[in-house]
């Protein structure tokens, strides 16, 4: 095992020790003629909409006093240990993650040292604030394991599962299978997922169109037209269906193949252009009668704001550990649910980030029909099942949620030694 130390006192740790600023980000007064004071708000800051409570899971008193990380190039887990010896365990988002590891302790480490593990809605804002040169990819792909961590933490301490903490209940949740292939051909494609809903009882599946961020383009010359001529004919009768664009239209094609794809019973429309060019996703958005989802790219909770209440999705998709943790995301499938917006977080691996999706689908109050759960295997996926147990498991058309404190896994320990070891420690 590679190891660095980032060894710092606890008068170096304290160098950033509160939010800066207003409170909470701007919702604007729309009384006519009202005349409020400067800087009297409301503002709801970073995504904490009306009413929005910060958690206070655990009591006041424990400090953290160690942050790990073991990591792969495209895997990476962190550990976040208290004063008192408690710990919890996260994932840093998957691909490149060990640049994120190196983010991790070179700009929020310092941070957290010789915090309050309790003030999680305190430490992830500031985080980011203090990371304003930074935004937003990699430091949040970071501050998503250190929150996942606390999130895990907290649960070891009150001895219960996250999303009982969140206040949901430990329950099955429905999957859809999702496939991430474009190498795939039509009638292979239907062959797989017919087994899968023969062999595990899943009654919904998301396939793949067009080329990633193509300009229009198709993996290969009218695989697209073929895909949705054959997957609607095979399936739509005893399935849900449901198709991913990844960014590859300008709005007229993509409205073009929307209304193929609902003539051909697909009812829900992933992502169909570019992620960053919004203005055009709502306009199929308006245009298409199926549900048109997406946001899995999006980690400025500003931006997300903006989404929401443009109404620029009919579903949002926000990756816990893009966004930068489940107290991010949380708030963000809050602020959906302020304006009638069903949630549905990015899970497109069998990594942690599947189980934090898992918890929070059982607690948020705005939960789609389906859980994301690929349907791939070999690759990174195989690498990520051996990094921890028990495996999660489908049974009749559903993924179970485990029961035990925290995240309910054991992480292996020979996955650990076989990574890239970095710490950084507060000198309490």
């Amino acid at each position: 095992m590679k190891r660095r130390s980032f060894l710092k006192n606890s008068a170096s740790a304290a160098i950033l020790t509160g939010v800066a600023g207003c409170s909470q980000t701007s919702s604007g007064n729309e009384e006519t003629g009202s005349q409020l004071t400067p800087g009297s708000g409301p503002y709801y800051h970073q995504g904490k909409s009306e009413g929005y409570k910060d958690f206070a899971i655990i009591e006041k008193g424990l400090r953290i006093k160690k942050i790990e990380t073991f990591s792969k190039r495209d895997i990476a887990l962190v550990k976040v240990s208290t004063d008192d010896g408690s710990s919890g365990w996260g994932q840093i988002s998957t691909y490149n993650s060990d640049l994120a590891a190196t983010v991790l302790h070179r700009n929020l480490a310092q941070i957290g040292w010789g915090k309050e593990p309790s003030e999680i809605d305190d430490l992830v804002d500031l985080c980011v604030e203090a990371n304003l040169k930074y935004p937003w990819s990699y430091v949040n792909r970071a501050l998503g394991g250190i929150d996942t961590a606390l999130w895990d933490l907290y649960g070891q301490i009150q001895g219960k599962p996250v999303c009982e903490l969140l206040g949901g209940e430990v329950k099955p949740v429905p999957i859809y299978g999702s496939s991430m292939s474009r190498a795939i051909k039509p009638d292979e494609e239907v062959q797989r997922m017919i087994r899968l809903r023969d062999e595990n009882g899943i009654t919904a599946f998301k396939y793949r169109i067009g080329k990633e961020a193509s300009h229009n383009g198709d993996a290969w010359e009218n695989r697209t037209e073929d895909m949705i001529a054959t997957m609607g004919p095979a399936l739509a009768d005893t399935c849900a269906l449901l198709a991913d664009a990844n960014s590859s239209y300008t709005p007229d094609r993509a409205i073009h193949y929307g209304r193929m794809l609902e003539e051909s019973g697909v009812i829900q429309f992933e992502e169909p252009c570019p992620y960053w060019e919004t203005e055009w996703i709502k306009e199929v958005s308006d245009t298409l009668a199926m549900d048109v989802s997406g946001g899995e790219q999006d980690n400025d909770i500003a931006k997300w704001r903006r989404m929401i209440n443009s109404h620029t999705f009919d579903i949002i998709q926000p990756d816990p550990l893009y966004l930068g943790g489940i107290t991010r995301t949380w708030r963000t499938a809050l602020m959906a649910n302020k304006m009638g917006i069903p949630c549905i977080p990015h899970s497109a691996n069998h990594g942690m980030v599947t189980l934090f999706t898992l918890h929070l689908m059982r607690a948020i109050p705005n939960p789609g029909k389906y859980l994301e759960f690929s349907i791939e295997t070999g690759g990174i996926n195989d690498e990520l099942m051996a990094m921890y147990s028990p495996a999660l498991k489908i049974e009749n058309g559903s993924l179970n949620l485990p029961a035990e404190p925290g995240w309910g896994i054991t992480i292996s320990k020979e996955w650990l030694e076989a990574s890239d070891y970095q710490l950084s420690e507060s000198a309490l």
